[in-house]
C-alpha cells in the first residue's frame, strides 16, 4: 500500500488524510529515511493539520539527479525529432538546483528564457551498481517512489553554449515534491495511469497522461543508466517532460532557411523571435504543477513556486 512523505526542516511526517503523524526516526537524509521503514510504518497518534507544516523538499542534497531528454513522445516531435529514432538520452542536474514545492524560483540576471517541464521524479531506493538490468517484476527492488519535479530551464545558455548541464542546475531550478510517495510493486505498474499538470498563473500549459507517451519507461531507463552510472537510495531520476513547454521548434521550412544562414545571424532571428514568445517565465509568475492518477488513489501533490 503506497505511503505518502514529507519532510519539514525539523523531521519527517507521514500523511493520512489532511493529518501528518511525525516518524520517530534519527534519519538525517532521504537515503537513511528510506533504510528506516519500519519507523515510517509505524508512525502513529493523533497528528497535526498538513496545511500548518512549512514544507521543504523531500529529497534530501548531496544526491544524484539524472535527467533523460527528449523521452516524450508529444515533446519530441514538438521539438523536432522521431520518437520512433530517438534512443535513451541522460544528462546531470547539480543537486544544488534541488528546492522545495513551495520556494521561490530565482531567474538569473542574464537568463531571459525561463523555461519549465513538469517531470516525474524517481526516487531511488537501492544500490543500482553497474551492469544491473532492472525489469518491471523487480523494480521495486530499486525504486522506493515517485515525487513531483520542475526541471526549470535557462534555454538561451542550454542552446548558445550547447550547456545542458549549466542551463538546468542554477539554484532553485529543481523544484522537488511536495510528496514523496512510497510505492510496491503493482502500484509501480500504474506510473502509466499518471497525468501530469502543470499551469502558469492559472493557465494549463501541460496536461498530458504518461500512458503510451512515455518513450523509455524507469525499469528500461534505469537499466540503460547502469550501463555507465551507479545510483544509490535517495538519488533521483527525472523521466522527461511532455509537449507544452515555452521552447518549441521552428517550421521545417524555417529550419531548412536556418541552414543556409551563419550560425550568428542564426541564433540572431531565433532568440529575438523567441523573446516574443509570452510563454516563457517571467517575475512574479506563479506556477503550479501536480500529478497523480485519475482516480485520484495515488496523488503527488501539488507544487505553487513564484518566480523571482
Amino acid at each position: 500500500m503506497f505511503v505518502n512523505v514529507v519532510r519539514t526542516v525539523d523531521g519527517w511526517w507521514r500523511l493520512d488524510g489532511d493529518r501528518a503523524i511525525r516518524i520517530d526516526t534519527e534519519a538525517q537524509t532521504t537515503r537513511e529515511l528510506l533504510a528506516d521503514r519500519g519507523a515510517i510504518t509505524g508512525a502513529s497518534g493523533a497528528g497535526t493539520s498538513v496545511g500548518e507544516l512549512e514544507l521543504v523538499s523531500p529529497i534530501t542534497t548531496p544526491c544524484r539527479v539524472v535527467a533523460q531528454l527528449l523521452n516524450y513522445r508529444s515533446h519530441a516531435i514538438d521539438a523536432g525529432s522521431d520518437p520512433n529514432t530517438l534512443q535513451p538520452t541522460f544528462f546531470r542536474k547539480s543537486s544544488a538546483s534541488v528546492s522545495g514545492p513551495f520556494d521561490p524560483i530565482r531567474q538569473p540576471a542574464e537568463v531571459a528564457l525561463l523555461d519549465y517541464e513538469i517531470e516525474l521524479g524517481i526516487v531511488v531506493g537501492a544500490e543500482i551498481p553497474i551492469g544491473t538490468t532492472v525489469t518491471d517484476d523487480n523494480l521495486s527492488d530499486y525504486v522506493a517512489g515517485v515525487v513531483v519535479a520542475n526541471d526549470v530551464s535557462a534555454r538561451e545558455i542550454q542552446l548558445t553554449k550547447v550547456q545542458v548541464y549549466e542551463s538546468k542546475s542554477y539554484p532553485t531550478f529543481t523544484p522537488l515534491g511536495p510528496r514523496l510517495v512510497l510505492l510496491d510493486n503493482d502500484e509501480l505498474r500504474r506510473i502509466p495511469e499518471l497525468h501530469m499538470t502543470l499551469a502558469v498563473n492559472g493557465e494549463t500549459r501541460q496536461d498530458q497522461t504518461i500512458g503510451n507517451d512515455l518513450i523509455t519507461p524507469p525499469a528500461e531507463a534505469l537499466t540503460r543508466l547502469a550501463r555507465f552510472q551507479n545510483m544509490t537510495a535517495g538519488d533521483v531520476l527525472l523521466t522527461g517532460t511532455p509537449i507544452g513547454t515555452a521552447i518549441s521548434a521552428p517550421a521545417r521550412i524555417v529550419q531548412k532557411i536556418g541552414e543556409l544562414i551563419p550560425p550568428a545571424l542564426k541564433w540572431k532571428f531565433f532568440f529575438a523571435r523567441q523573446a516574443k514568445n509570452p510563454k516563457y517565465l517571467s517575475v512574479d509568475d506563479v506556477i503550479t504543477a501536480g500529478i497523480k492518477t485519475t482516480d485520484g488513489t495515488i496523488d503527488l501533490g501539488t507544487q505553487e513556486t513564484v518566480v523571482r
